[in-house]
């Protein structure tokens, strides 16, 4: 595995490890780029925190640690800065003012709620209702639309629903949109190793025939998720049945101001 770019921290609350244990895991696994992407913390202007994110009070810290290592450890393996982020359509812009001081490189989409996750709560991961897959393609398209965001995590993500016609069309949409706008899809190494509703055969069987790029994310959590060699064997599976078209690397970018 040449790059990996989805890597968190134990700042999000949810992940375990040290940032030298991940980035020491991948020189010994033959990584060339680690990114490390952890939850965005978002400014919501009433003071919510998100229990899965970087506090604010953190994200000094996590920029400061990350930069850090990426000087450490130069002659070994290259380091990157970004954060995991959903598009909020009424607070994106407030999220990259707040964000505009420090020096990270790239967002990664990763939608876990569709509307907002303060006025209207809609977790994707888990039962939806039938009109919750329209939902999501449609934000999730007009997110990658801005173009801020490098690539898209888990684009699968609301597949614990019927999967009908409608929910077919809502991804083939968003295939089709993002092969358009030509940002990679991510094939999740969290979801195939903890066999989560995602990856889904459906939605990939689509990206296939549709040729989509695909990129492989760790999603790590724990240093030993990443490249974790039974994990990778499992993706390339995938490939194989559904003819991806893998890319090893991307363009990293910072959003537009």
């Amino acid at each position: 595995m040449y790059a990996n770019y989805h890597t968190h921290t134990t700042r999000c609350n949810h992940a375990r490890g040290s940032e030298r244990e991940y980035i020491e895991t991948a020189i010994e696994r033959g990584v060339r780029v680690l990114g490390f992407s952890d939850h965005v913390p978002y400014p919501f202007p009433n003071g919510h925190e998100s229990g899965f994110r970087v506090p604010r009070a953190l994200l000094e810290d996590y920029v400061v640690t990350v930069e850090n290592l990426k000087k450490e450890y130069a002659d070994q393996i290259e380091i990157h800065l970004g954060f995991e982020a959903e598009y909020y359509p009424k607070f994106h812009a407030l999220l990259l003012e707040y964000l505009k001081p420090y020096p990270y490189e790239y967002l990664i989409m990763g939608q876990h709620f569709i509307a907002n996750e303060i006025d209207e709560p809609i977790y994707c991961g888990g039962k939806v209702g039938a009109d919750v897959p329209w939902r999501y393609a449609r934000q999730v398209i007009e997110g990658l639309k801005t173009g801020d965001f490098t690539y898209f995590a888990h684009p699968d993500l609301p597949s614990n629903t019927e999967r009908g016609q409608d929910y077919l069309d809502a991804m083939e949409y968003i295939c089709r949109e993002a092969l358009a706008l030509d940002i990679p899809l991510e094939l999740n190494f969290l979801g195939l190793h903890d066999r989560r509703v995602y990856p889904c055969h459906d939605f990939w069987e689509i990206a296939g025939r549709v040729g989509n790029k695909v990129i492989f994310g760790c999603d790590a959590h724990d240093p030993w998720a990443v490249a974790d060699p039974a994990t990778i064997e499992s993706a390339e599976a995938w490939v194989r049945q559904h003819g991806l078209q893998v890319i090893d690397r991307v363009r990293l970018h910072r959003p537009n101001m």
